[in-house]
């Protein structure tokens, strides 16, 4: 299976055994072939460093929008630049935050830039949307590629924003808080996502899904994001290991 979104470089590995190759050798015996690591801002180049040193894992090229405001003033030429590094095939994350403050104008100029760069680039889109629901739709819908299109990662918004976004020809990923009990609108999304539009993931080191919950998340634990994921659809953890691992070379075309 494949973790379609992880921030490897932010996970402590100094006293683990191996230290980073421990890490991915871990994932490897959980069945996880595959990862991507992503980026969340332009100035480090760890994600990018770790995918050109490690054949498992892929990197993307973008500025999370809680530091848009870090990296203002960001432009097409300039994520078409670094997406030219070895194994990126997609940016972001980007998107629109408003939990802890509105979304400012930063970050929508960030979040347009990089679709734009999208589209021109033919890469898809690694979206992270939090207490934005309409204005995110409503920039996909503005800047966005149907052709290439992306992911909302995380999804922890409602079923009406998944079907916005899927009809934008969008995926939808779900993580370790699909095995929470109490998250319950996230089951909700769960059971409807069409099968061939999903996509699982850690979003390592951070929301370790049950029985790790509060501890250190990694890739190895994308298995029982499968596992919940399963649980609630009715059928295999392998059929969605396999499911999900198709769907992610349809939408990252550049990892086949």
């Amino acid at each position: 299976m494949i973790d379609s979104h992880c921030h490897l470089d932010c996970i402590d590995v100094s006293t683990r055994e191996g230290g980073i190759q421990g890490l991915l050798d871990s994932a490897k015996a959980h069945g996880v072939e595959q990862m991507l690591c992503i980026s969340i801002t332009l100035g480090n180049d760890a994600p990018r460093q770790l995918a050109a040193l490690h054949a498992p894992v892929w990197a993307t090229v973008g500025i999370h929008p809680c530091h848009a405001h870090e990296e203002p003033g960001i432009t097409v030429e300039r994520l078409a630049e670094l997406a030219r590094a070895p194994k990126v095939i997609g940016l972001g994350e980007t998107g629109l935050d408003g939990y802890h403050e509105p979304v400012s104008d930063v970050q929508r100029e960030s979040f347009a830039t990089h679709l734009e760069a999208g589209k021109q680039l033919k890469l898809p889109i690694v979206v992270h949307t939090r207490d934005a629901r309409e204005e995110t739709i409503e920039m996909i819908r503005a800047h966005g590629c149907p052709e290439t299109a992306g992911v909302l990662h995380c999804f922890t918004e409602t079923w009406e924003m998944a079907k916005a976004a899927l009809d934008l020809g969008y995926y939808i990923s779900m993580s370790g808080i699909v095995s929470f009990p109490k998250a319950t609108n996230v089951h909700e999304v769960c059971r409807k996502i069409p099968i061939d539009r999903l996509l699982i993931e850690t979003d390592s080191p951070w929301l370790a899904p049950i029985p790790y919950r509060g501890k250190t998340n990694e890739p190895a634990f994308v298995s029982h994001v499968a596992e919940a994921v399963a649980n609630l659809r009715g059928v295999s953890a392998e059929a969605i290991a396999e499911q999900t691992t198709e769907n992610f070379y349809r939408l990252f075309k550049a990892a086949q």
